[in-house]
């Protein structure tokens, strides 16, 4: 559920203006003890590079190979000040380019957010930051009266081809025709834009995804699209994501603290409200704090 270019955000006339009239975020002093907790090579570089695989609204809107805004570009921002280091940006294609970018030594982590599975923690550490939640975005006035996964049964959902959501919808499918109730008629796309178009244009009934982009997309909709089933679980356990770490690295424990202290000053919500993340935002970050399946 996660990726996409620019490219294909603009095409649907996607603006990351998003945040245009949003408070100002404010500078960090260096922290010394943080700084001087860092490996010998990042202080000897004078900085970081964070690695992603494309643009994940509103985290993540990649604009140029080594440039980006979105809530994550500005947490960047905020580290590297707190730090006292340059915090950089590289792109490459898919996820796994990412983890074995990290694991190579070749970029330091991932601002992400990214999910944490215990299947992921096994090779990298998860500074988590944020919670998911997976809901519907579907049209003005939610016609079909979707509001959870049992109202999903004879109706036409998008989703992300191979994704952790399409498993769900599929298997809720099998719980309609077990209930002797019409199936879920899935309809899988390749990337978020198509998906969202398919809602827009009647072709689907509701799109069920990952909201914090479809509160991007619902907000760039020009009042077309809402969303439901907000509040519930819809198939998935606890979903958290966060800035992935060299497993077993002192940069995991420095990052951790770092993050700690955005949430103590402010800044940590001031960003996640200034990109309207309100509803993602954790108490306080922790490790690896995904201990079960998240469906």
């Amino acid at each position: 559920m996660k990726k996409m270019t620019l490219a294909i955000a603009l095409a649907l006339g996607l603006s990351a203006s998003f945040a245009q009239a949003a408070d100002a975020i404010p500078s960090q002093k260096v922290d010394q003890a943080l700084h001087d907790r860092l490996p010998a090579d990042i202080k000897s570089a004078g900085k970081m590079i964070a690695v992603n695989n494309g643009s994940f609204p509103p985290y993540e809107i990649v604009n140029g190979t080594h440039s980006m805004e979105g809530a994550s570009a500005d947490l960047a921002v905020a580290l590297g000040q707190l730090l006292g280091v340059k915090i950089e940006h590289a792109t490459v294609s898919g996820l796994s380019g990412v983890l074995a970018g990290i694991n190579s030594g070749r970029y330091q982590l991932a601002i992400g957010p990214i999910g944490d599975y215990p299947d992921r923690q096994e090779k990298v550490d998860f500074i988590d930051f944020v919670q998911e939640f997976v809901v519907f975005g579907v049209p003005k006035g939610n016609p079909a009266k979707i509001n959870g996964l049992d109202d999903t049964c004879g109706k036409r959902i998008a989703v992300m081809a191979a994704g952790s959501a399409e498993q769900v919808i599929r298997k809720q499918s099998d719980a309609c025709v077990a209930a002797g109730k019409p199936a879920v008629v899935v309809q899988s796309f390749t990337d978020q834009p198509s998906s969202i178009l398919a809602v827009r244009s009647k072709r689907s009934d509701a799109f069920f995804s990952s909201q914090a982009p479809l509160t991007y997309f619902v907000e760039q909709a020009n009042g077309q699209l809402e969303l439901s089933g907000k509040g519930q679980k819809n198939g998935f356990g606890d979903i958290f994501q966060g800035t992935v770490v060299p497993k077993g690295s002192e940069l995991g424990n420095v990052v951790l603290d770092a993050y700690k202290e955005l949430f103590s000053n402010g800044t940590y919500a001031a960003i996640m409200k200034k990109w309207k993340l309100d509803g993602n935002m954790l108490q306080a970050p922790g490790r690896n704090l995904a201990q079960g399946a998240a469906k």
